[in-house]
């Protein structure tokens, strides 16, 4: 007889006493999905190629945008920066992201959610085409 009275219940819009002091509270206080929503934008220097895994551990994390300072190690070592600029490039292609220049001594690495705004005078630096080897 339970399940003809509660079929009468749900027709007439009368509320089922089963159902009526289950609830769930929510603190909304107490949320910790502020924490990694927020996006950081944080400044590197790089003096040797050591230095760079602070950023590129921030940029896999997703919330980073990288702008990093390579002046000291241009000015101290062109091939470790050759180089560190290459892990930067291979990651960001990883992550999807989006790497720039800005000036002579700023990089600008970012996620896959942003995008660096390039202007049209802008021109694109090609890479020198693969030797082939014999």
């Amino acid at each position: 007889m339970a399940v003809f009275s509660r079929i009468k219940n749900k027709v007439l819009g009368i509320p089922d006493d089963d159902f009526i002091d289950d609830y769930v509270e929510i603190d909304s206080k107490k949320s910790n999905i502020g924490d990694k929503s927020k996006i950081i934008i944080k400044p590197y220097t790089m003096q040797d190629f050591a230095d760079i895994k602070d950023a590129l551990d921030d940029l896999r994390e997703g919330f980073t945008i990288a702008l990093i300072n390579i002046k000291y190690l241009k000015d101290k070592d062109i091939v470790e920066l050759k180089r560190a600029v290459t892990k930067l490039k291979k990651t960001c292609d990883a992550i999807e992201g989006d790497i720039a220049g800005l000036g002579d001594d700023w990089i600008v690495v970012t996620p896959s959610f942003a995008q660096i705004f390039r202007n049209t005078n802008t021109e694109e630096v090609e890479r020198e085409p693969e030797r082939q080897k014999f």
